[in-house]
């Protein structure tokens, strides 16, 4: 993997045209999810610096990729569509955080598809700048959710915590500003990119820290039946006595495993309101549901269920149907 490691900023958005390889375009196979088209070096957009866990994750999915850093998610879903870059891996959710809401809500805004997942085991490290020994330390920075999942190992050294936008931005911040009694909660690859020393490994409470990552891109794979495939749906129903038990039992009459259910307000016109009788009008929050089931759209079986959902929802998007990711975290 290479990295844009010299002047670690956030992703500009400008391209030339000669920068966009003719031969990325259109429908994918499954082998162009993790390869490299005709040897060029595809773009990948993460969120965070360089250093951060999301860079890692990119490197696991596309390992001979250009990683691309980028501000915000917005930023890098805009590079996608843009055709700043080939592809973006962006975190969805967290076996101890829970969902990534804000990327839901992003897939859809825009108008890109899941070609792939990842899953990356998240190894917390404690950084330093060289000579700098734990005694030493008096605060720790690092983000909200890093300093909360090593509760218990900086309660220990007792140190303030101090959060920050994201890991790799604390490792870049006390080792720009040379600081003696500070710390960085953050990866052993920002430790190695900002020349930091690292005080302690594995600083996790929990060792069972794994995120879920998705590849995004602009056009989808051409989705096969021979492989372990998942498919990622949101959809919206009309509001009603057993309506949402009607349209997952879709799925159970086809036998059918659902992996993840999802609900969310609608952003926009999140109320519905109901006429029920002498209760008067009553507001419901109206609710899109996302839901991963382990099936190709490849299967008849599966195009069958999306078909009877269909007659049962207001709105029905199929975000994506890709190959699981079977190898350990």
């Amino acid at each position: 993997m290479a990295s844009n490691h010299d002047g670690a900023g956030a992703l500009e958005l400008r391209a030339s045209l000669d920068e966009t390889p003719p031969d990325v375009a259109g429908p994918k196979s499954v082998s162009d999810v993790s390869d490299s088209a005709n040897g060029y070096r595809l773009r990948v957009a993460y969120q965070g610096l360089p250093g951060a866990y999301s860079e890692a994750a990119a490197a696991k999915a596309y390992p001979d990729c250009e990683a691309v850093p980028c501000e915000l998610f917005e930023t890098a879903f805009d590079a996608v569509e843009c055709m700043l870059v080939d592809r973006a891996v962006l975190p969805i959710e967290n076996s101890l955080g829970g969902t990534i809401h804000r990327n839901y809500d992003l897939l859809l805004r825009h108008n890109l598809h899941i070609i792939g997942e990842v899953k990356y085991a998240v190894r917390h490290c404690l950084l330093a700048n060289s000579g700098v020994k734990k005694e030493n330390l008096k605060r720790v920075l690092s983000h909200p959710q890093a300093l909360a999942q090593c509760e218990n190992t900086l309660a220990k050294i007792g140190v303030v915590r101090e959060a920050v936008d994201d890991t790799a931005g604390a490792a870049k911040f006390i080792a720009t500003h040379k600081l003696q009694d500070a710390g960085a909660v953050a990866s052993s690859l920002a430790a190695e990119i900002y020349g930091l020393d690292i005080l302690s490994l594995d600083i996790q409470d929990d060792p069972d820290n794994i995120t879920r990552f998705l590849m995004l891109a602009r056009e989808p794979i051409i989705p096969v039946a021979h492989k372990p495939f998942k498919t990622s749906i949101v959809f919206s129903l009309e509001e009603g006595p057993g309506v949402l038990f009607k349209a997952l039992a879709v799925f159970a009459q086809r036998n059918i495993n659902l992996t993840k259910i999802e609900s969310r307000p609608k952003r926009t016109k999140p109320l519905r309101i109901t006429d029920n009788g002498s209760n008067g009008r009553l507001k419901y929050f109206d609710y899109l549901f996302f839901v991963d089931f382990e099936a190709s759209m490849a299967s008849p079986n599966a195009q069958n269920a999306l078909g009877h959902l269909k007659e049962l929802t207001t709105f029905l998007r199929v975000l994506g149907s890709y190959p699981r990711d079977m190898s350990e975290a």
